[in-house]
C-alpha cells in the first residue's frame, strides 16, 4: 500500500511540475551587490538518490511521509568522520542545486498544495527581492545543506567554499552579502572560524536573523525528551510524526551543537525543572520541584534516553543519548567561542522579541509528578519560562 501511493505522490508532484511555469521576472537592478540565504535546521529540500542515479524527495514531503522519512533519513552517527549516515546503504542524500540553490530553501514541499502556506521558508523574502530586482543566479542565491550534520562537517564547508566561489564568480566579482537564520548562523560562525581568509575574501555583509549563537536550551531539551514538530494542527496528520522526528534528531551533530553553551555567562542560567514524585528510605512519598543546570541536565538524558530504540527493517536499534556526539559538540562549541568577525567584514546580528522561545521547560505538576526519568519522553512539556537574549553577540 505505502509503494502504491509512494507512486501515485510521485505521478501527481511530476504532473504539477510540468503545469507550473516561472513568474516572469519584473525587472532587473545589475547594480545590486548578490546576496546568499542560508536557512536553519529542516530548513532545505532533502532528496534521496540511489545507485543508479534516481531522486526522490524525502525533506519535506506530505504523503506517505512518515513512513519515507524513516526508511531513508534515519541515521547512526559515525564518531571516526563526525557524520551522521543513513541506514539505508543504497541512498545517499543530496541537496537540489536547482534555480542557483534557491530552490531547495524555498517552498520546502513545492510540488504539493495541501499544507503549502505551512513548509514556506525563504519564499515571501525571494519573492520581495526579485521584486526588488534581485536576480537567480546573478545577484540572488540558495544554500541548502544536509541539517542532520554537524555545522563543521567538512562536506559542509567544502560547499560552502564553492557556493561563495561560484556567487561571487557570477555577480562579476562583487563580494557577498550574507543572510542566515536560526541555526544557519551557526553554520556560517563554523566557517567564518575554520575558514576565515574565504570569508574575508568573498564576504562584504554577514547578517544573522534569529542565531543561537550560545544555544537553544529549552528547545533542545524539548527536542531530546519529546522530539520536534515543525507544524501544528491538522496539517500533522500529513507531517512527520513528533516520535520520528525523535529518533532521527538523537544521532544529529546538528541537535547536540545547540544545547546551552557551558562556558557562557548566562544573565538567567537555562534550566530543565521536573516535579518528582521521590520515595524516602522509609517508603513515604515527597513531591518535590527538582531544577538542573546545563550540564546537570545531561545525566537526565542520558536516563531518559537509556531504553529508547527503534526497528528499522527487522533490526532492534538501541539510541540512547550519544555521548560520542556530545563530545563533538563540545568540540565545535570550542571552534565557535574563538570566532572574530574579519575587520573588512559587517556583521549584523538580529533577533526578534515577539516570539515566545523556550528558555527554562517543565515537566510534570504537583498533581502529576514523573516518578522515574525513563518516563520523561512520554510526559508533555507543562510550561516554560522565556528570556529575551540581549548578549548573543560573536565577540
Amino acid at each position: 500500500m505505502a509503494v502504491a501511493m509512494d507512486d501515485l505522490l510521485q505521478s501527481v508532484e511530476l504532473l504539477l511540475r510540468i503545469l507550473k511555469k516561472p513568474p516572469p521576472q519584473p525587472y532587473v537592478n545589475p547594480d545590486l551587490d548578490p546576496v546568499l540565504l542560508v536557512p536553519g535546521i529542516a530548513g532545505s529540500i532533502l532528496n534521496a538518490e540511489d545507485d543508479n542515479g534516481k531522486t526522490e524527495r524525502v525533506w519535506v514531503r506530505l504523503l506517505a511521509a512518515d513512513y519515507t522519512f524513516r526508511t531513508k533519513l534515519w541515521s547512526r552517527f559515525d564518531p571516526s568522520t563526525g557524520e551522521t549516515v543513513s541506514l539505508d546503504s543504497k541512498t545517499r542524500i543530496v541537496v537540489p542545486e536547482d534555480r542557483y540553490g534557491l530552490y531547495a530553501i524555498d517552498v520546502l514541499d513545492p510540488d504539493m498544495i495541501i499544507g503549502r502556506e505551512c513548509v514556506y521558508y525563504f519564499h515571501d523574502m525571494i519573492v520581495e527581492m526579485i521584486k526588488w530586482g534581485f536576480q537567480e543566479g546573478k545577484t540572488l542565491f540558495g544554500f541548502g545543506y544536509d541539517f542532520r550534520q554537524s555545522n563543521r562537517f567538512q562536506e559542509t564547508m567544502d560547499r560552502f567554499t564553492a557556493k561563495l566561489e561560484s556567487v561571487y564568480n557570477a555577480s562579476g566579482g562583487k563580494k557577498i552579502n550574507i543572510i542566515s537564520h536560526s541555526m544557519g548562523g551557526l553554520l556560517v560562525k563554523c566557517f567564518m572560524c575554520l575558514h576565515s581568509d574565504v570569508f574575508e575574501k568573498y564576504v562584504k555583509n554577514w547578517i544573522a536573523i534569529a542565531a543561537p549563537f550560545r544555544g537553544a536550551p529549552g528547545y533542545i531539551t524539548s527536542t531530546f525528551l519529546n522530539g520536534m514538530s515543525f507544524v501544528e494542527g491538522w496539517e500533522q496528520n500529513f507531517f512527520i510524526s513528533k516520535w520520528s522526528m525523535h529518533q532521527l534528531l538523537i544521532e544529529c551533530p546538528s541537535i547536540y551543537e545547540l544545547m546551552a553553551c557551558p562556558n557562557f555567562d548566562w544573565e538567567a542560567v537555562p534550566r530543565l525543572e521536573i516535579w518528582r514524585d521521590k520515595l524516602d528510605s522509609d517508603g513515604n512519598s515527597t513531591i518535590m520541584l527538582e531544577s538542573y543546570g546545563p550540564e546537570e541536565s545531561i545525566s537526565i538524558f542520558k536516563e531518559a534516553l537509556t531504553s529508547n530504540m527503534v526497528n528499522y527493517d527487522g533490526v532492534v536499534i538501541p539510541l540512547p543519548f550519544n555521548t560520542e556526539i556530545l563530545k563533538w559538540a563540545s568540540e565545535t562549541q570550542s571552534v565557535l567561542s574563538c570566532a572574530k568577525v574579519p575587520p573588512q567584514v559587517k556583521f549584523y546580528n538580529i533577533y526578534g522579541t515577539n516570539n515566545d522561545t523556550p528558555h527554562t521547560v517543565c515537566y510534570g505538576t504537583e498533581e502529576t509528578p514523573v516518578k522515574d526519568f525513563k518516563e520523561l519522553p512520554f510526559f508533555k512539556v507543562l510550561s516554560v519560562s522565556l528570556f529575551i537574549p540581549i548578549n548573543f553577540l560573536i565577540p
